[in-house]
């Protein structure tokens, strides 16, 4: 899983939510580095009752959830599925090779670039044929989300969760805030919460990748989803005055931001905004992991990131989404597909989401009567999106965001003056690592 958690739910360990943008796996993804052949499948899946799966949900939460599944799956269809599970962090750092090898049947992966690059390697199998079983479970964004460059389906998914902007509805009604939905009233908001001695933005970037979600927030509503993907994928250029826009924007709002971002974690910032000393936080749902009191979490909301340029409104939202891929050999492949089937069920979901509440389920057709309020909100401001992005580590090469972006945007919150010269090189970096294949 990467960022987690609709607010006032049980959650998982830090350490877990550390774990999913390791730099050293999310680095050697796509470097084309050789990798130790540790991950691998195999075993029993030339028995056609058996169905393999490599996982990385080694946390107990997601595990128990996979398993109840799997166990649901076995009454329904009579196949066994035997889950090979790894740690999350190895199971990142050793996809290459795992895939390269001999993988199980199916794989836990992510949408997005993860998946496309992948599948243009031809290291998973097409799904279209599951897709004609499953797609009316889906809405068209998570559709377009689950497809590889060349058109075909290649990923089922199962579960996704919002990033937005989070406030106490408490502080807001206590101070007299409007939630914005403009940029303008945005900046005047952080300005009149800067008057009242609120911290307007809590900011944590010691990890280095919360900033990545900033600057895909401002861009993608500055410029649009379509600009957005094209930087994302290495075809438009850093130096193009739409990014250079991008930092004018985030720098016009950097005053805000709570000082010294890049020696604190998301967890302290958080923390900020639950003991009321900080008015907002732009973060992932899994943000309610710091919200332990029940009366603070039910104080918790938000809303989606303010509209700049009103071609693109508030069109896009940021919801990466987890699920599953079939591998370029199965060896039990109409096993395999029953399962992707099944996986992309309303009914899958919903056993999943009762023994790990703490996201959303990616279908339309889902039960949403349990969800807790935030939850509901979530689900609705994902399936009234436009477009759906992924993140950026994750929406474009992983090696790219985590050897430049990371360090890149880090450089700039100390110093956002040396923007044009940080643009330049982030652009030679893109075309020595984009053309490397």
């Amino acid at each position: 899983m990467h960022d987690l958690s609709p607010s006032g739910l049980s959650l998982p360990s830090p350490s877990r939510r550390t774990l999913l943008r390791g730099v050293g796996g999310a680095a050697l993804l796509g470097a084309g580095i050789p990798l130790l052949s540790a991950c691998g499948g195999g075993g029993s899946a030339s028995d056609p009752k058996t169905v393999t799966v490599g996982s990385n949900a080694s946390d107990a939460v997601p595990k128990k959830a996979f398993a109840d599944i799997y166990a649901a799956f076995k009454k329904q269809s009579g196949l066994t599925v035997d889950v090979n599970t790894k740690d999350h962090n190895t199971f990142q750092e050793q996809i290459n090779s795992y895939l390269q090898g001999t993988p199980d049947d199916v794989f836990n992966w992510f949408a997005g670039y993860r998946m496309q690059f992948f599948a243009a390697k031809g290291l998973a199998t097409p799904i279209d044929d599951v897709w004609k079983t499953i797609g009316g479970n889906f809405p068209e964004a998570m559709k377009a989300l689950s497809k590889g460059e060349d058109g075909k389906y290649y990923f089922v998914p199962l579960y996704t969760y919002p990033w937005a902007v989070f406030y106490r509805k408490s502080v807001f009604k206590e101070k007299g805030y409007e939630v914005p939905t403009k940029w303008d009233d945005f900046v005047a908001l952080c300005k009149q919460m800067k008057k009242d001695g609120l911290v307007p933005i809590a900011f944590g970037d010691k990890d280095a990748w919360p900033a990545l979600g900033t600057f895909d927030q401002i861009n993608f509503r500055a410029n649009g989803y379509d600009f957005h993907v094209e930087l994302m994928a290495g075809k438009a250029s850093w130096t193009d005055a739409k990014v250079r826009k991008v930092f004018d924007l985030w720098t016009e709002i950097l005053p805000y931001h709570q000082d010294g971002a890049v020696g604190r974690t998301w967890q302290d910032a958080a923390q900020t905004l639950a003991s009321k000393k900080a008015g907002m936080y732009l973060l992932g749902t899994f943000v309610g992991q710091q919200f332990t009191n029940a009366a603070d979490r039910e104080d918790l909301d938000f809303f989606a990131f303010p509209e700049i340029d009103p071609a693109y409104g508030q069109d896009t939202v940021e919801a990466p989404t987890d699920g599953f891929m079939l591998s370029k050999a199965p060896k039990n492949k109409a096993g395999a597909v029953k399962l992707l089937e099944y996986l992309g069920s309303p009914a899958a979901e919903e056993i999943y989401l009762k023994s790990d509440p703490n996201v959303v389920a990616a279908s339309t057709k889902a039960d949403t009567s349990s969800y807790s309020p935030l939850q509901k909100k979530a689900y609705e401001m994902i399936s009234g999106a436009k477009s759906l992005t992924q993140f950026m580590d994750r929406d474009s090469r992983p090696d790219f965001t985590s050897t430049v972006m990371q360090p890149a945007l880090q450089k700039f919150i100390r110093d956002p003056k040396q923007v044009d010269s940080m643009l330049s090189s982030i652009e030679r970096q893109k075309k020595t690592i984009f053309a490397s294949g």
